[in-house]
């Protein structure tokens, strides 16, 4: 099967590269080559082929990741999950004409301000979906640090499915805790409530002073990305936020 036809002038200002007319102004100018030929034609149709990123350049560099884009970047502290929000937003780590794209690039579900780790996202609205629906039951795991020290009794009452958060009208699904030492343990939850983790410890008289998530699914957040970087998801780590970890 052929792949989609699309206009380039389109393409690229659904791509965030600017408006149709400005688009016109960089193929007149020879600032967009396909298979480093001039395309001076705006209104050509591209094929959406997967390799194409790899074959249009615009102003030498190669052209942004199509549509059905899916990132993991690792979330810095002090960091929001927000479009509007004062302070530095993750979408700030990325080029600013990926705030353009259209469809628009989201996260997949939240971390607040206060909690680093894997975070997803992605312009494909039925994944994101897929993801966070509670039917995926998708686990996400925390490594968690405490002010005080783990009474011993934690696991149990987090694993009974019985534990009600402050203002919830239904308890929590059951969590596994494995303790680290006396002040560090991980959590793996299947929903994401707000501010959940902190809300279950301060539950049981304790208070989270760092919070780190490093798994979604099967997706290990990995040891060569950096705090603020981020890249391209392959299909073999898409997969991996589906598997059982």
């Amino acid at each position: 099967m052929s792949a989609k036809a699309v206009r380039l002038d389109k393409l690229l200002a659904n791509l965030g590269y600017g408006s149709r007319r400005e688009i016109q102004g960089l193929a007149r100018a020879g600032a967009i080559r396909l298979d480093g030929a001039e395309l001076d034609d705006a209104g050509a149709r591209i094929a959406l082929d997967p390799d194409l990123p790899g074959r249009l350049t615009i102003d030498g560099a190669p052209l942004d990741p199509l549509p059905g884009l899916c990132l993991m970047l690792y979330k810095p502290l002090g960091v929001t999950c927000s479009h509007k929000e004062a302070g530095p937003l993750v979408y700030g780590l990325m080029p600013e004409r990926w705030r353009r794209r259209d469809p628009p690039l989201s996260t997949v579900g939240r971390l607040d301000k206060e909690t680093s780790g894997l975070l997803l996202l992605t312009d494909d609205g039925a994944l994101l979906h897929r993801i966070i629906s509670p039917k995926a039951q998708v686990a996400k795991r925390y490594r968690v640090t405490l002010d005080r020290p783990l009474t011993g009794r934690e696991a149990s009452v987090f694993a009974s499915g019985t534990l009600m958060l402050e203002g919830e009208e239904r308890p929590l699904l059951p969590v596994d805790l494995v303790t680290e030492d006396a002040t560090h343990c991980a959590v793996t939850l299947t929903e994401g409530r707000y501010h959940q983790v902190r809300r279950m410890f301060a539950a049981v008289g304790n208070h989270v002073t760092a919070l780190h998530r490093d798994r979604v699914g099967g997706l290990d957040l990995p040891a060569d990305l950096a705090a603020g970087a981020y890249r391209v998801m392959t299909a073999e780590e898409l997969a991996a936020v589906f598997a059982d970890g």
